[in-house]
C-alpha cells in the first residue's frame, strides 16, 4: 500500500481528529496542511485541544460545521485528497445509542454515504481522491460515490477473521472527468487468522504504518 503525498487533505465528518492527523503523520510533509470538518460540538471542541496541545495549529484548522452545507468551507477551498468515515446506518433500521457521539458515528443523523460523496466532490481539486470507509455489505458503499460523479479506483474488503464475509470496505476513488482510468483493484485484507493470530500481511500493514506489533 503506497503512501499518499499530498499538500492539502480534508477529512468530511472528522470527529476528535483521529484519522486527519494520523494521515497528517503518516505523510510527513512538513508542508501538509489538512482540515477537519466536524458537526458535533463536543467533538469538534476536543479535536481544536488536541491540535493546540500538540503545537499543530500553523498546519491543521478544525471546522465546526456541516458537510451537508456547501458554505462550511471558507472560500470554497479545494482538496488534493478527501477522507470519511461516514455512518453506517439508516435511522429506524437499527437501536440507537443514547451516547451522542455514538449515535452520530453509527446513525445517518447528518447524512449517508450520499452525502458525503457529494461534498467530497464540492472540495476535490483536479486530479483529487477520496477515500472511505464504509459497510462491505451495503450496495450503497458502490451507489454513493457513482451518484456524485466519482470512479472507484481500488476496493479492499477487510475479513475480521479468515473465513468470515467482509465487514467493512475501504474504496479510492477519482472524479469521472479525470479519466480515463486504470482497471479496478480489488483486494481482501484478512485481520486475524483461524487460530486467533493476525495474518501475516495485516501483521505488515500494520509495520509499515509504524504500529506495534505485540506477535
Amino acid at each position: 500500500m503506497d503512501r499518499p503525498n499530498v499538500c492539502r487533505s480534508l477529512d468530511l465528518g472528522s470527529g476528535i481528529g483521529s484519522v486527519g492527523l494520523y494521515l497528517l503523520g503518516l505523510v510527513g510533509r512538513e508542508d501538509m496542511e489538512l482540515v477537519g470538518l466536524e458537526a458535533q460540538e463536543v467533538s469538534h471542541k476536543l479535536a481544536v485541544r488536541t491540535v493546540a496541545r500538540n503545537g499543530l495549529a500553523h498546519r491543521v484548522t478544525m471546522l465546526h460545521g456541516d458537510l451537508r452545507d456547501p458554505d462550511a468551507i471558507p472560500n470554497h477551498e479545494k482538496f488534493e485528497l478527501i477522507t470519511g468515515s461516514p455512518p453506517y446506518m439508516p435511522i429506524g433500521k437499527g437501536v440507537m445509542s443514547p451516547h451522542p457521539q455514538r449515535a452520530h458515528c453509527r446513525m445517518e443523523l447528518r447524512g449517508s454515504i450520499f452525502d458525503y460523496s457529494e461534498a467530497a466532490r464540492r472540495w476535490a481539486a483536479p486530479g483529487a481522491r477520496f477515500v472511505f470507509v464504509m459497510s462491505a455489505r451495503d450496495d450503497r458503499t458502490e451507489q454513493g460515490p457513482a451518484a456524485a460523479g466519482w470512479t472507484v479506483l481500488e476496493r479492499m474488503d477487510v475479513v475480521f477473521r479468515e473465513g468470515e464475509t467482509p465487514m467493512i470496505a475501504v474504496l479510492t476513488c477519482a472524479l469521472n472527468e479525470d479519466g480515463p482510468h486504470p482497471p479496478r483493484r480489488e483486494e481482501q485484507l484478512t485481520i486475524r487468522m483461524k487460530t486467533g493470530r493476525m495474518s501475516p500481511e495485516y501483521r505488515a500493514l500494520r509495520q509499515q504504518f509504524g504500529f506495534y506489533v505485540d506477535e
